[in-house]
C-alpha cells in the first residue's frame, strides 16, 4: 500500500474513533441551545441589504426579468423535457458507512467525458451535445434529449459570459413590473406545453423517503448535513459555555420578533429595486449579535459532517494532486440538475439554527470544485409531474429560498433569499468555502441547474485512459502465443500498477454500474468507454496473478521477494474488503427497492469457476498464501 493509502487509512481511524464523540458533543449543544434560534433577515427586514453587503458580499441575484426570454423558454422546456423522460433519479450516497437516498433527484451534464464526485458517489456526465451528432460523428440519444441538454449548455455559455463580466459590488440586477408579468406568461405556455407528457423521475418509494430521514434520536439528524463536507472550521473559545446561553436568547428573541411581524405577510417579494450599494443603517435589535460567542462557535465546529474525511474515502489510491485555485475566466464544466416536488416528500426536516422553513438541502458547501471559483444557479419552480401547482399559500415560505450564514459564526445573522420561477443567483470568489447554505423548500415543484467548475484532474474519461495505459505500459504481450509476461518487478512498479488496478475497478466500474449506467437508457455516450475500461481492468486482473506468481517463486532473493509479497498483500486486502462492501451495497434493503434499471449492478462479478478469468473475486484464499508465504520467510 502507498504511503498515500496507508496515512489516509490511520486517518479513517482516528475518524472513527472520534465519532462517539461527536455524538455526544451535538446532544450537549442541542440541550443548551434549546428552543433558541440564531437571528436571521430577509429582504422586509432592515438591515438586510447591509448585511448582505458586508458579509455575504460574494452573493449575486439576477431577477428572471433580466436573462434574455427565449434562453428562458429554452431551458425550462429543457428541464421539463428531461424530467417526462425519468432522467432525474435520486442518488444513494454514502454517509458514515450508510447508504441513503438523496431527498432530491438529480442528474449531471457536462463536458463529454466528465464525472462529479460528492458523498462516496461518482455521477457520470450526459454530454451537453453542443456540436451537431453528424460532426461528432456519435448519435447517442434521442432529438429531443440532444435539444434538450444543448439548451443547457447554452445557459451555461451564458453564465460563463455573465459572471466574467461582474464588477466588484455587484449585488442583483432590476427589473420593470412589465417585463415580469410577460415572464410569467411564458412561463405558464411552457408549463402548460410539457405537462402532459411528464412522467415521475423520482425513483424509490414511500419506504426509501423514510430510510433517507436517517436517526431519529433527536430533530438534528446527521443526515440533514447530507453534503456538508467541507466543515473543518475552527476557532479558540475564551468563554465558559455557560455564558452564551443567555446572550444567545436575548439576541435570537430579537431577531425572531422582528422577522415574524415582517414575514407574515405577502407573497415572494420584488425587492430586486433595492439600491444595489445598500446605505441602509444598521438595524435595530442587532446588539447582542455583535458580542463574539466564541465558545458556542467552537463547539458548533465538530456539529456537522466534517469533510475532512473526504480523500480518506476515496475508493481507489490515486496520487493525490496539488490542489488548484481558480484564476479564471470563467469556465463552467458541469451542471447538477436537481428536481424536488415538496409534495411527495412530506418529511422534510427543520432547519435546526434559525428556523428558517423546512430544507429541501441541508448546509453545506458545495464540494469537489476547483478553490475560489464561482458557482451559478438557474431556478425554475414549475407545476409537478401531475400538472399541479403548490398549495398557493402566502408569505416568503410559499417561495424557495436559498439560506446563507458564515461557517461556523453564531454572531453573524444569517440572510435568506426568496427565488422567484426564472431567478439566478451566482456565489463567487471564497464565498463558497467560507460559508454554507440551504435549500428551503416552497410549496411548487422547483428545478435548479447548478453550474460550477469540478475539480477534475483525476475525474476525466481521458484521465482513467491514461491511468490504464500507465499500468498496462508493464505488460507485455507475445505477438505470436499472445502469453503475457511483466516487463519491470520493481515493487515501486508493481505498487503503482496494483492502485490504478483498484482505481478503475472501485472509482470507475463499480460506481458506473452502481448507479451510472442508469443513464445508458436515455444516453449510450458511457457504454462503450466503460467496455473499454472493463476489458483494460482484465488485464491488470492478468497482471496480478503473474505479481503473484512471481512472489510465489521459490529461488527469488529473499529481501526483494518480502517487499513484494507486502506490496501484493496490501493490494489485495485492500481489493477484497472494497469488493465486500460494494456487493453489500449491491444487495442492501435500500437498494432492493429501486426498479430493475434503476437498481445497482454488482459488476465486475465472476463465479469460481470462470476460465475467463485468471484470479477469483473472492480473494481470501489468496491472501492468506501470501500471509503465510511472509511467515516462512
Amino acid at each position: 500500500m502507498s504511503g498515500e493509502c496507508k496515512h489516509n487509512s490511520r486517518n479513517m481511524k482516528r475518524s472513527g474513533d472520534s465519532e462517539g464523540e461527536k455524538r455526544r458533543k451535538r446532544r450537549r449543544l442541542l440541550h443548551e441551545l434549546g428552543d433558541q434560534k440564531i437571528p436571521f433577515l430577509g429582504p422586509s427586514d432592515r438591515g438586510f441589504q447591509q448585511l448582505w453587503d458586508s458579509s455575504y458580499s460574494g452573493l449575486v441575484l439576477r431577477r428572471s426579468c433580466s436573462l434574455p426570454a427565449e434562453l428562458h423558454s429554452r431551458v425550462q422546456a429543457a428541464l421539463l423535457t428531461l424530467r417526462g423522460k425519468g432522467c432525474l433519479l435520486r442518488d444513494l450516497v454514502r454517509v458514515r458507512d450508510r447508504d441513503v437516498f438523496t431527498a432530491v433527484s438529480r442528474a449531471l451534464l457536462g463536458e463529454p467525458g466528465h464525472t462529479y464526485r460528492y458523498l462516496d458517489t461518482r455521477l457520470f456526465a450526459i454530454p451537453w451535445h453542443s456540436e451537431d451528432p453528424e460532426v461528432k460523428g456519435q448519435n447517442c440519444c434521442d432529438a429531443d434529449l440532444r435539444a434538450a441538454c444543448k439548451a443547457l449548455w447554452e445557459l451555461n455559455t451564458f453564465f460563463c459570459s455573465d459572471v466574467s463580466q461582474l464588477k466588484e459590488g455587484d449585488r442583483l440586477t432590476h427589473c420593470g413590473k412589465g417585463d415580469v408579468e410577460a415572464k410569467q406568461g411564458e412561463e405558464g405556455d411552457t408549463e402548460s406545453k410539457h405537462s402532459e407528457d411528464s412522467k415521475n423521475s423520482e425513483g424509490g418509494d414511500s419506504e426509501s423517503r423514510q430510510s433517507e430521514e436517517g436517526d431519529t434520536e433527536s430533530k438534528h439528524s446527521e443526515e440533514w448535513d447530507i453534503e456538508s463536507r467541507h466543515s473543518d472550521e475552527g476557532c479558540s473559545g475564551t468563554k465558559h459555555e455557560g455564558e452564551w446561553e443567555s446572550e444567545l436568547k436575548h439576541s435570537a428573541e430579537e431577531g425572531e420578533s422582528s422577522q415574524s411581524k415582517q414575514h407574515s405577510e405577502g407573497k415572494c417579494p420584488a425587492w430586486g429595486t433595492k439600491d444595489v450599494s445598500g446605505t441602509e443603517t444598521e438595524p435595530a435589535g442587532l446588539g447582542a449579535q455583535e458580542k463574539p460567542v466564541t465558545e458556542l462557535k467552537h463547539s458548533l465546529s465538530d456539529y456537522h459532517i466534517q469533510d475532512t474525511d473526504e480523500p480518506t474515502s476515496r475508493q481507489g489510491c490515486s496520487q493525490p494532486s496539488p490542489p488548484q485555485v481558480f484564476t479564471g475566466p470563467v469556465k463552467f464544466n458541469v451542471t447538477l440538475l436537481n428536481y424536488m416536488d415538496p409534495g411527495a416528500a412530506p418529511q422534510l426536516k427543520e432547519e435546526p439554527y434559525y428556523g428558517m422553513g423546512k430544507m429541501a438541502v441541508g448546509w453545506h458547501h458545495d464540494e469537489n470544485l476547483i478553490t475560489h471559483s464561482p458557482v451559478a444557479v438557474y431556478s425554475y419552480s414549475c407545476h409537478n409531474d401531475k400538472g399541479e401547482s403548490g398549495e398557493g399559500g402566502s408569505g416568503e415560505k410559499a417561495c424557495w429560498r436559498i439560506g446563507l450564514k458564515v461557517a461556523w459564526d453564531i454572531h453573524t445573522p444569517g440572510l435568506i433569499l426568496p427565488l422567484e420561477s426564472g431567478d439566478c443567483y451566482y456565489m463567487r470568489d471564497d464565498l463558497n468555502s467560507t460559508h454554507q447554505h440551504c435549500v428551503l423548500a416552497g410549496e411548487a415543484a422547483r428545478f435548479s441547474s447548478t453550474h460550477r467548475v469540478a475539480e477534475c484532474s483525476s475525474g476525466t474519461l481521458t484521465y482513467i485512459q491514461s491511468r490504464c495505459q500507465e499500468a498496462l505500459s508493464n505488460l507485455h504481450t507475445d505477438p505470436e502465443t499472445g502469453s503475457h509476461s511483466l516487463l519491470a518487478l520493481l515493487p515501486t512498479t508493481l505498487q503503482h500498477c496494483e492502485e490504478i488496478h483498484n482505481e478503475v475497478e472501485f472509482e470507475w466500474l463499480r460506481q458506473y454500474w452502481f448507479q451510472g449506467q442508469r443513464y445508458a437508457r436515455f444516453c449510450s455516450w458511457w457504454s462503450s468507454p466503460m467496455e473499454q475500461l472493463e476489458r483494460d481492468w482484465r488485464l491488470m486482473e492478468t497482471m496480478t496473478m503473474l505479481f503473484l506468481a512471481t512472489v510465489e517463486e521459490e529461488g527469488r532473493a529473499g529481501e526483494g521477494r518480502r517487499e513484494m509479497a507486502e506490496t501484493l498483500l496490501s493490494a489485495l486486502t485492500d481489493r477484497h474488503q472494497q469488493r465486500q462492501t460494494w456487493r453489500d451495497r449491491c444487495h442492501s434493503s435500500l437498494a432492493q427497492t429501486l426498479p430493475p434499471e434503476e437498481a445497482p449492478v454488482d459488476r465486475p462479478f465472476w463465479g469460481v469457476d470462470d476460465p475467463s478469468m485468471p484470479l477469483p473475486f473472492d480473494l481470501a484464499d489468496i491472501i492468506n498464501r501470501v500471509e503465510s508465504l511472509l511467515w516462512r520467510m
